[in-house]
C-alpha cells in the first residue's frame, strides 16, 4: 500500500505527453529517413539499371571487381568480357560497374 499512494502521485505529476507530438515526431523522422536513405539508394538504382539496359558490344566496362575490358557478347542477363586477345569471361550484367570512354583500355 505504502508504495502504491506513490506512484499514483508522480504518475499524476508528470502529466500525459501530447499524442500529436509523438505522430508529428514519426512524421518527421520518416521524412528524414526518406531524403537521405531511401531517395538517394533509388536513384542510384535506376541509374544502374539504365547503364546495364544500355550496354552494347564494343563497350569498355569496369566490372564492380576492378576488372577492365571490352564486351564481346551480351547472353541475356550476361556478357561475354574480352580482357585481352584471346582471353573472354563471362559475368552477371549487374556486376558492370561503369562503362568507360572509348579507347580507355588502350591507353591504359
Amino acid at each position: 500500500m505504502f508504495f502504491i499512494s506513490q506512484a499514483h502521485a508522480q504518475s499524476a505529476a508528470a502529466g500525459e505527453p501530447n499524442p500529436m507530438i509523438t505522430l508529428v515526431m514519426f512524421a518527421g523522422l520518416f521524412v528524414f529517413m526518406y531524403l537521405l536513405i531511401i531517395r538517394p539508394q533509388r536513384k542510384r538504382q535506376k541509374e544502374h539499371t539504365a547503364l546495364i539496359e544500355n550496354l552494347a558490344k564494343g563497350d569498355e566496362v569496369v566490372m564492380s571487381s576492378g576488372m577492365l575490358g571490352r564486351i564481346a557478347k551480351l547472353e541475356g542477363e550476361y556478357i561475354v568480357l574480352e580482357v585481352n586477345g584471346s582471353l573472354e569471361l563471362k559475368f552477371q550484367k549487374a556486376a558492370v560497374h561503369a562503362v568507360l570512354p572509348k579507347g580507355t583500355i588502350k591507353a591504359i
